[in-house]
């Protein structure tokens, strides 16, 4: 089983990632989110994300024009009617994406897979408000889409065999590195990620050391490409936040709960990079 015809709902940072991984691997792409502005930001994501290719010489001009024209913007979630498999990027909250699967459900071709990238949420409860809770999978691509090799695999307490192997197979066709990993919160990356960054905001909170020194100890003793806390800026703030939440909430552990200051900062609006103050302050 293979897929040309791919759907990803959702236009920011993540589907739009998506989106371009899926078009230069020879995908039809149908880019999909509630509003036009949101698509055609999408679009002008990826547009930029090309030219750094071209710059490269990863990419020809009219290489990267190929790619552009076949991913198509919409704001009708119908389109998924024609769509082979249908990748949900939306914000990463249970219930908009409970809403999203059962429209997907209504207008997908009953042999459609429908795929979720959460970075934390339960694939098998998502796949429980579909008649087809077997063709439901997590594909947990990384920030930035383009760049990063891995995608976590997540199977659902009733996605299918065959499904798992299509899915591990097309993310080899998307140019990824696939691992399978069982439907627990917050799966592998975030479960052992989210922690360490949360320790890292506590080790501020507590005053052990500036945001600077924190940073640089993990990435010259580490060999971290980036420190916890830059990195949590990258990622946004609240999403860290909510991630925390479905870890503390998943696990009942008290090690998994999010920092006050964390939720402080998310409280001031204060999200990392996207709203150019987090952790750091940014142009």
């Amino acid at each position: 089983m293979s897929f040309q015809r791919v759907m990803v709902v959702g236009a920011g940072q993540m589907g739009s990632g998506i989106a371009q991984v899926a078009a230069q691997a020879g995908c039809d792409v149908i880019l999909q989110d509630i509003k036009e502005e949101y698509t055609e930001r999408g679009m002008r994501t990826i547009a930029t994300s090309l030219n750094r290719f071209v710059k490269k010489g990863q990419l020809t001009e009219e290489e990267s024009a190929q790619i552009l024209k076949r991913i198509t913007p919409t704001t009708e979630i119908e389109m998924a009617r024609n769509a082979e498999i249908v990748i949900e990027a939306a914000t990463e909250q249970m219930a908009i994406k409970k809403e999203i699967f059962k429209k997907l459900d209504e207008f997908a071709p009953q042999q459609t897979l429908l795929a979720t990238n959460t970075s934390s949420l339960p694939v098998t409860e998502l796949a429980a408000v579909t008649k087809r809770p077997d063709q439901v999978i997590g594909m947990h691509f990384m920030n930035p889409v383009p760049m990063m090799k891995l995608v976590e695999v997540i199977r659902g307490l009733q996605t299918s065999d065959e499904v798992f192997q299509a899915v591990m197979n097309f993310s080899e066709e998307l140019g990824k590195k696939p691992v399978a990993v069982q439907d627990f919160p917050g799966f592998i990356s975030n479960r052992v990620l989210m922690p360490m960054i949360n320790e890292a905001v506590y080790c501020l909170y507590e005053g052990v050391a500036e945001p600077q020194a924190i940073d640089e100890i993990m990435k010259l003793g580490m060999n971290h490409p980036m420190g916890p806390l830059q990195l949590a800026d990258f990622i946004g703030l609240d999403t860290c936040l909510y991630i925390m939440e479905v870890l503390y909430d998943g696990f009942g552990d008290s090690k998994y709960r999010p920092c006050p200051l964390l939720r402080k900062y998310v409280a001031a609006g204060w999200l990392g990079k996207k709203t150019g103050r987090g952790f750091y302050v940014y142009e």
